[in-house]
This record gives structure tokens, sequence and C-alpha cells, in this order.
């Protein structure tokens, strides 16, 4: 192994080190506790070793946000992988989805929050769109439809699932009825679909 190589792995490990910190300290104590100062307390490193990895807060809450879009994509696309029918992959996927925001709340509160800039958290989402996407198209086809517009199917999924995992942080709602309700909408979803591919409703 080469001598840069060796520098790559270990500034790799050291990387990740703070992440997984920066992570714990989420989990715990929620968005405003991550600071840069926080993280390198915790590891016993000084604040300018964790700027070597991590411009400013922004930089380091970003990678906290492609963890959990990576987290999240694998419990979905595990689902996915396990279930049986057409229809119950997109239940359980849509019941994974829940189940990890109510297991993440502070993680899922960024991901989808203001802290990091839109346009890189649509980055970080880019492979749970896709899996998504390429999950309603694989519905479609297992029934024989043809949907009318298949992004717009994949949005109006997504905000469903975005919508009722957000209510299960309420305390008068729950997670266990918030994915009781995920599973009920999307059942109403897909028989809407089945039965109006076209959108073109009464």
């Amino acid at each position: 192994m080469s001598a840069g190589t060796r520098r790559e792995r270990e500034r790799a490990k050291v990387r990740d080190s703070l992440v997984q910190v920066a992570l714990t300290v989420l989990e715990r104590e929620g968005t405003a506790a991550v600071t840069v100062r926080r993280v390198a307390g915790e590891v016993e490193y000084t604040a300018p070793v964790v700027y070597q990895h991590f411009a400013n807060k922004e930089a380091l809450l970003l990678a906290l946000v492609e963890v959990g879009y990576a987290r999240l994509h694998t419990r979905m696309a595990t689902a996915a992988g396990n279930a049986v029918t057409a229809d119950d992959r997109v239940l359980d996927t849509g019941r994974a989805y829940v189940t990890f925001a109510a297991v993440h709340p502070h993680l899922y509160r960024l991901m989808n929050g203001a802290d990091v800039d839109a346009h890189d958290r649509f980055r970080a989402a880019a492979p749970v769109v896709r899996l998504v996407e390429d999950l309603m198209t694989n519905w479609a086809g297992a029934h024989d439809i043809v949907l009318a517009d298949p992004t717009e199917t994949c949005e109006i999924t997504w905000a469903t699932l975005y919508g009722i995992a957000g209510l299960g942080n309420l305390d008068t709602v729950g997670h266990a009825r918030a994915a009781h309700l995920a599973d009920r909408a999307l059942r109403a979803l897909l028989l809407s679909w089945r039965t109006h591919p076209d959108g073109d409703y009464p």
C-alpha cells in the first residue's frame, strides 16, 4: 500500500468517525446540538481537525443528511425485496419509510428541514426518489396499467408518506397510528390508480 493510499484511508476513517459522533449527538439532542466544536470535543480533537473534513456546520449536517438517505434507501429497498406481490412491495416500503421517521425523528427532521441547502438535500434523496419511481412503475406494470404521469405518481406517493410520517411525530397521533394511516392511504391510492390510471376522475 502506498503512503498516499494509506493517508487517504486514514483520512476517510477520521471523517467517518466524526460523522458517527455527529449522528449520535443529533439523535440524542437534536440539530441545534450538532456543532463543529461539540463534535471535536466528543472525540477529543481540536476544531481545526474537524474543519479539515467539513468546511462548516452546514457541510457537517449535509454529511448526516446523506447518511440518513442512504440508510432510508437501504430500509426501503430491503422491504421491497422481501415483499411477494406488487401491492405488498408498495405497502411494505411505505411502512419502512414511516418506521424510519419514527425510529430516527431528529435525523428525519434534518433530512427534510431547511438547515441544509434544498438542492443538496434533493441530490442526497435522489436514490430514494428513483426507488419510489421504480416501485410505482413496476407496480403499474404488474397490473397492466399505463400511468398518465409516472413522475406525478411518485410525487404523490412520496408526499403522502412524508405528511403522515410528520404526523407520527405529534403526540396526538403517534407512530403506531401513523403507520396505520400510511397503510390506509397507500391502499386508497393504489385502488384509485387501478380504476383511474389516466387521472381522469368523474
